[in-house]
């Protein structure tokens, strides 16, 4: 019998290879609903105020799992954190394909919250441990474009097997189950980049924790993430909907298509902005968000769809760019020792923009309907980004 050994250069490839992939697998999980919820709005008959409950109970749970264990992988390691994160993605992938009820989607929507909110800060602080040493900053790029690819191939995947095939729920969640437990198994093969160390337990109380060397950079570039990740909730919450009853198409795979162009075209900006400064990629992100933004608008009031995709194409490079752009200027500054902290507070931040204003539209919707609140979320959203983009432009250089 013949045993394999992989040198400690070819293991940690194969490590970043299966961290990205993590990466991936865990987006696509959080957008693959978003087509379903048309559907399933109609099957149980809830209304649009529950399907935002249903998006924003998932940001809750992981943002309440980053507060509480956002830094637990650098005091007990990366591999047990990534190995019980796709362990409960599986278990949400299972609830969901399952679920019959309002209840048991809250339920499985929890679940896959608490998992994304340990894998979130973990991935990424472990593609920055294992970025090969002779591609010098791919681990940016990696963090900001293959969480955007994953967002668009869930949504573009779910609406393909919509239309195409027989039991589209039950494929679609069955494989990131499976997807997932393989996963689950993979992340023991890779080398362990965060050696155990003491402070797990004052790590475990709820906050938000910075090393000083990030402080500055961190809240400077805090509200272009905010009007980015706000964007990104707008549309995996709504955006089914938007196609739906603003434009009065039901074809799945033009509703799911909505998340694949926001995030496909984000993660292709993202990597053509590589060879620019963190700087210029911030102003270029928030200039094209708040613009496109009020272009979708102008779509949606006048009902043009063809208007509403190229703005919101255009919404897209501005939402993968500010993403980019942020990470671009704390990486750099993150000590070796808590990179899952930090991450865990940047990640923090994404998920209460993605949130918050989510379950506000949705009470609103009620009372105003789909159009006015949509209209006004994206008021709100564009004048944050053109803010954020002044903030940048005439503040500090770094």
């Amino acid at each position: 019998m013949t045993t394999i050994v992989m040198s400690p250069k070819a293991r940690e490839r194969a490590g970043f290879a299966i961290v990205l992939t993590g990466s991936a697998l865990m987006m696509a999980s959080a957008s693959a609903p978003s087509p379903f919820y048309p559907l399933l709005q109609q099957q149980l008959g809830f209304s649009s105020l529950v399907v935002s409950e249903i998006f924003a109970i998932y940001a809750i749970a992981l943002l309440a799992t980053l507060l509480v264990a956002g830094s637990i992988s650098d005091h007990v390691g990366r591999r047990p954190i990534l190995s019980i994160g796709f362990v409960l993605l599986a278990v949400s992938a299972a609830g969901f394909e399952l679920s019959g009820s309002v209840p048991a989607l809250l339920l499985a929507r929890v679940v896959q919250g608490v998992a994304c909110g340990l894998l979130l800060s973990t991935l990424s602080a472990a593609i920055t441990d294992l970025e090969p040493p002779e591609f010098k900053g791919i681990a940016a790029i990696c963090n900001s474009v293959i969480p955007l690819v994953g967002l668009a191939l869930g949504a573009l995947v779910s609406g393909f097997a919509m239309e195409h095939l027989t039991e589209p729920k039950f494929d679609i969640f069955t494989g990131i189950a499976m997807a997932s437990l393989v996963l689950a198994l993979a992340t023991w093969g890779l080398p362990e980049t965060s050696p155990r160390h003491e402070g797990l337990l004052q790590a475990l109380k709820p906050r938000v924790g910075l090393p000083i060397e990030v402080r500055g950079t961190f809240w400077r570039g805090a509200p272009a993430l905010f009007a980015g990740w706000a964007t990104g909730g707008l549309y995996l919450s709504l955006g089914a909907l938007i196609i739906s009853q603003v434009f009065g198409i039901q074809n799945v795979i033009v509703q799911g298509f909505v998340v694949a162009l926001l995030a496909g075209v984000g993660a292709l900006a993202c990597f053509i902005a590589r060879n620019y400064s963190a700087r210029e990629v911030t102003l270029f992100g928030t200039a094209a968000l708040s613009m496109g933004t009020f272009a979708t608008l102008f779509g949606i009031h006048y009902e043009n769809l063809v208007l509403y995709l190229i703005a919101l194409a255009v919404v897209g490079t501005g939402f993968g760019t500010c993403f980019y752009g942020f990470i671009r200027s704390i990486i750099p500054l993150v000590p070796e020792d808590v990179r899952g902290e930090t991450f865990a507070a940047l990640f923090c931040i994404s998920y209460l923009a993605f949130g918050l204003p989510v379950v506000i539209a949705g009470l609103l919707v009620l009372v105003f309907g789909l159009k006015v609140v949509v209209i006004c979320y994206g008021s709100l959203i564009a004048s944050l980004a053109a803010l954020a983009g002044l903030m940048r432009k005439f503040g500090r250089t770094d």
